[in-house]
């Protein structure tokens, strides 16, 4: 049956039989319905947010008016305090943001014209925010004082302008920003000469108004000039861009203590310059008090509230309906807000006269609005409708032009506003985006919250020809999947190839540490049955994507192109697949290698052979070109965005977690690896004990690497390592270091993959953890192969953290990402880790004092006796005799360990308290464990395995670390092996006799020489390759006598 499915399909034979192949990008009905409720929280609090910031801060400004009766005049200093804590918030938030990425971050000190520059443009935004905001604005209508704030755009709109005019393509927002200018003009003008026909006394607090707004617009001027410093050809201004990008945290921590002192300068100085006292401050009575408190309290954190929703729409890539939308419309949802009531009230007052008079606006005022009690008796509302009534009353709403002129001003502002941030509805948005990336400035301003989350996006040039604007910045990306593949019971995975990323080169390489077998009466080993089934599966899989194209399925072709290469590891098999993608079978010979050489001997070549190849092809087109310093930077380039994919052979994924990988590293370029959330599958107690362990590790450990400083390990199961960081100097070449003392055998082969990412560290690449990238890889099923797996984790771990903790001054100047402050919470980690059995005797002893109700002296000796006789026990015992004994006191620990828990919560009933030491230990980690498990919903029910993982404690933490210290020496991997068959076995431990060892090497050197006169002969048998597929393959003089003979397999006597 199988035969007939592999032998050439006919014309006329139209029937096929294709995989069902799920898409795994299609999420479930119950995904879609939550994303969609989701989005719409979202989006409501963005919107609802932003309302109650402005509303608040707007009751701030009419607090202050002179006029207005919910403070008495000489209160009014609380008022403009209130506005001026609005302005400095942030930039306190910002100080300590920015302080504590300095402490955990290496920050580079800026230039003196760079701050200065900085600093001088922070001067200007702070000044002109105080006089608009503390003593501009209290002397406006409550309208004016609504709209005002979308004109401090007109600064971001010109400088839209001359970034467009600078770029080479045609911008299809030159107009709008134009037109944005124009409309903000305008309104200037309206509201200019609607005052100043008024009253000329207004003057002042017009000319104020309208030139703190226009100071406030160079707030963003860091936008714009990023976009022309990259297209002018001033040295300067692309010095000072760069020097600006990489000393954020410095520049930052410098305006924000600016911004605070220039606020409270303007603050401190207009309040005795207005015959108004501080003195006040200390005597307000309780009422205002609790007024003044709920406004400045609501303002406060509807802000920063209102900032942290508006990331998270852009983080759920709902940039437009919860983002854009809600903030344009936040400003006409706070006018309807404040002058709905006033309509209200007003209408009211004239249905109360009952006809006797006919009164307007201007009547209503002076009867209603200026004589009322000064007194707050009874509700606040009503009060606060007459105050805002009561700035709109030196304006004429009676009269047409004021109300004509009012209204204009405001569409006027509103539409510029709109007009100049149109280009966020067309803003690319990558998959993962930090926040740095889309937003200019780190916060938010307070007193315009909805104008700042607007014009501190990213700004980008929106090109016309929709074909160019797609390859804007594309930069080709390779990648090679690396996958160590160990022949065992487990079955091979396979992936789908996702037909929207086009964007990168893609190739496979499934490494075979054991590819052959020796068959009597045979010469020369022969392709095992694993690598036969690798063939065959590719076969398979290459039959299946030449059917399902309906343009290949007419050229039936059933067999892929294939080469076979001769190497002097054993053999290489190149086969294409249909859409030109290379899949690279190297097939190593298995050799009595030591078992600690064994990383040498496998991964180094693996992980050379793909780099240098590729290095081999950029260099053979370096000979075709004239310009070197061209070619090298094109070089260079090819090199950055070659990527290598490692995996295990037992290790499953989608293609979207690859490409969330790919992302990290395209969009970040001092990230040099970076690695997803590995799932542990299996079953059985060890599998739930790792399933936790793992969820834990990721949620906690690896996120709090990732944010306060760099992960220091990226698993070699599933890792995207940058072929740049790989070729970088003291990286792969001593990563190819043989050991040659007791340190190297612990450090460098007992965790390839914590050692290669302690090399790239020291180098001063950034290791990233990308959680959405998620992959699920076998995890050891039993108590034996856990603990072996651990005895090589645990030292090599201790031993890369040692290592980079004696060059901490080194790795912090060189890594941006490792500051000391950094090094020293590594410190403290690994000195928990180091204390973790004395903590593990010590619990174990309070629940013996607890139990059996001992003294504490007794109880400690009785909790050390049992490790103590475990710890001279392996120094006696073979490692499998120590292995079952660590798991019968596994066992007895944990019902220790049971018994402990339920008398903990049984005491805790009891008693009805939880205020015991142990109580709230317990409650502590539990609420730790439930909380940081409802933030990963998918993830939650691993949740229930997290008592086996209490319980297991003692095992994980004591047994294991004697274990580990004592068979230190042993390098064996412990896991994934495969006991050799009974001939072999007998065959690789017999010791060889001198004799013996000359006539093998004679004969090895006589099928050598046999092998390279052999005339051209007849295809492979096994392997079905042409002749002319196959390649050889340049090999070095010293490695020639390792070469492998294949059967069956020839290389023509004219090609060699």
């Amino acid at each position: 049956m199988e035969e007939d499915r592999d032998m050439p399909k006919m014309s006329w034979d139209t029937c096929r039989e294709v995989p069902v192949i799920e898409d795994e990008q299609t999420p479930w009905k119950l995904i879609k319905l939550l994303k969609f409720i989701s989005l719409s929280v979202v989006g409501v609090l963005v919107f609802g947010l932003a309302i109650s910031s402005k509303t608040s801060f707007l009751l701030m400004i009419t607090y202050a008016n002179e006029d207005t009766k919910i403070l008495p005049a000489n209160q009014k200093p609380v008022a403009l305090l209130c506005i001026g804590c609005s302005l400095i918030a942030p930039s306190v938030l910002l100080f300590l943001k920015s302080f504590w990425k300095s402490c955990y971050k290496t920050s580079k000190p800026p230039r003196k014209t760079t701050i200065a520059l900085v600093l001088f443009f922070e001067f200007l935004v702070s000044l002109g925010a105080a006089v608009l905001t503390i003593v501009a604005m209290p002397h406006l209508d409550i309208v004016t004082n609504v709209t005002i704030l979308n004109s401090i755009g007109i600064l971001s709109a010109l400088l839209q302008v001359v970034a467009q005019c600078t770029a080479e393509e045609r911008n299809r927002y030159m107009l709008p920003s134009i037109t944005a200018f124009i409309l903000i003009l305008i309104g200037y003008v309206l509201f200019v000469v609607l005052y100043i026909m008024k009253d000329t006394k207004t003057a002042i607090w017009v000319g104020l108004a309208v030139g703190g707004s226009f100071l406030v617009s160079f707030n963003w001027w860091e936008n714009y000039f990023r976009q022309i410093g990259e297209k002018s050809k001033s040295n300067f201004l692309k010095n000072f861009c760069k020097d600006m990008k990489r000393s954020q945290n410095i520049l930052h921590i410098l305006s924000s203590i600016l911004r605070i002192g220039v606020t409270a300068s303007v603050l401190g100085a207009y309040v005795p310059l207005s015959k108004m006292d501080w003195d006040v401050v200390t005597s307000i009575p309780s009422r205002e008090t609790r007024i003044i408190v709920i406004t400045i309290g609501v303002q406060l954190i509807s802000s920063a509230l209102c900032h942290w929703f508006a990331v998270t729409a852009c983080k759920m890539h709902a940039l437009r309906r919860c983002f854009i939308l809600p903030l344009y419309l936040a400003s006409l949802a706070v006018m309807a807000l404040l002058i709905i009531p006033v309509i209200v009230y007003y209408q009211d007052y004239r249905i109360s006269l009952n006809g006797t008079a006919s009164v307007n606006f201007t009547g209503y005022c002076t009867e209603a609005v200026f004589a009322r009690n000064q007194s707050l008796n009874g509700s606040v509302f009503p009060h606060l409708v007459l105050d805002v009534t009561h700035t709109l009353c030196f304006l004429d709403m009676s009269n047409i032009t004021d109300i004509g002129l009012l209204t204009g001003s405001a569409v006027a502002w509103w539409l510029g506003l709109v007009l100049a941030t149109i280009h966020l509805w067309h803003l690319h948005l990558y998959r993962i985006q930090r926040t740095q990336d889309l937003f200019i400035r780190r916060l938010y301003e307070g007193a315009f919250i909805e104008q700042s989350l607007l014009f501190n996006t990213r700004f980008d040039i929106q090109i016309k020809d929709k074909s160019r604007r797609g390859l804007q910045g594309l930069e080709k990306a390779m990648v090679y999947l690396l996958d160590k593949y160990r022949p065992n019971e487990e079955s091979d995975k396979d992936s789908k190839k996702d037909p929207k990323f086009n964007d990168f080169t893609f190739e496979a390489h499934i490494y075979f540490d054991d590819a052959f077998t020796t068959v009597p009466g045979r010469q020369g080993p022969e392709l095992n049955e694993f690598a036969k089934t690798l063939v065959g599966v590719l076969t398979e899989v290459y039959g299946i994507f030449v059917n399902i194209d309906e343009k290949l399925f007419k050229k039936q072709q059933q067999v892929p192109d294939q080469k076979i290469i001769k190497t002097p590891y054993g053999g290489r098999l190149v086969l294409t697949m249909p859409h030109g993608n290379n899949i690279v079978g190297p097939l190593q010979e298995q050799r009595a290698h030591p078992p600690q050489e064994e990383v040498v001997s496998s991964h180094v070549p693996f992980l050379s052979f793909g780099l240098e190849t590729y290095d081999q092809i950029l260099q053979t087109l370096a000979e075709r070109r004239e310009n070197e310093q061209d070619l090298q930077k094109e070089i260079e380039k090819e090199k950055h965005n070659t990527y290598i994919l490692a995996l295990d052979g037992d290790t499953d994924f989608q293609p979207t977690a690859v490409m969330l990988l790919i992302d990290r590293l395209k969009m970040y370029p001092h990230v040099g690896a970076a690695c997803g959330r590995i799932h542990p599958t299996g079953s059985g107690p060890a599998v739930w004990f790792q399933k936790f362990e793992y969820a834990i590790s990721h949620w906690l450990q690896k996120t709090a690497e990732h944010v306060i400083g760099c992960v220091l390990c990226s698993p070699g199961c599933f890792s995207l390592f940058r072929g740049d960081a790989l070729m970088d100097d003291n990286v792969m070449k001593r990563y190819s270091t043989k050991s040659t003392e007791a340190s190297h055998h612990i450090q460098y082969d007992q965790g390839e993959d914590r050692w290669l990412c302690t090399l790239l560290l020291k180098q001063g690449w950034r290791v990233e953890y990308v959680a959405a990238s998620d992959a699920y890889t076998n995890a050891p099923e039993d108590f034996k192969e856990l603990y072996n797996q651990r005895r090589r984790w645990g030292p090599s771990t201790m031993a890369n953290v040692v290592d980079l903790l004696g060059s901490t001054n080194t790795v912090a100047k060189k890594n941006r990402s490792m500051s000391k402050l950094y090094m020293f919470y590594q410190l403290f980690a690994m000195v928990s880790v180091i204390v973790a059995p004395a903590t593990i005797c010590l619990l174990v002893a309070g629940s013996l004092s607890f139990i059996f109700k001992v003294s504490s002296n007794a109880a400690l000796i009785m909790a050390v006796i049992p490790p103590a006789i475990y710890l001279g026990l392996c120094f006696k015992l073979k490692p499998d005799t120590q292995v079952t004994i660590a798991a019968i006191l596994s066992i007895l620990y944990a019902f220790l360990m049971l018994v402990v828990t339920m008398s903990i919560i049984v005491s805790m009933v009891r008693d009805q308290t939880i205020l015991t030491p142990s109580s709230l230990f317990v409650v502590a980690m539990a609420l730790m464990y439930i909380i940081t498990a409802m933030m990963h919903p998918q993830e939650f029910l691993l949740l229930f395995h997290g008592f086996l993982y209490i319980i297991c404690v003692p095992s994980a933490y004591l047994l294991l670390t004697i274990y580990s210290m004592v068979n230190m020496t042993n390098s064996s991997w412990g896991t994934r092996e495969t006991k050799p068959a009974t001939g072999a076995a007998t065959t690789t431990t017999q010791p060889q006799t001198t004799s013996k060892k000359a006539i093998s090497t004679f004969t090895r050197f006589l099928s050598w020489i046999k092998c390279c006169k052999k005339s051209r002969q007849g295809a492979s048998e096994e392997l079905n390759v042409s002749q002319e597929n196959q390649i050889p393959e340049h090999t070095q003089p010293e490695l020639q006598p390792q070469n492998t003979i294949v059967e069956d397999v020839h290389i023509p006597e004219e090609e060699e």
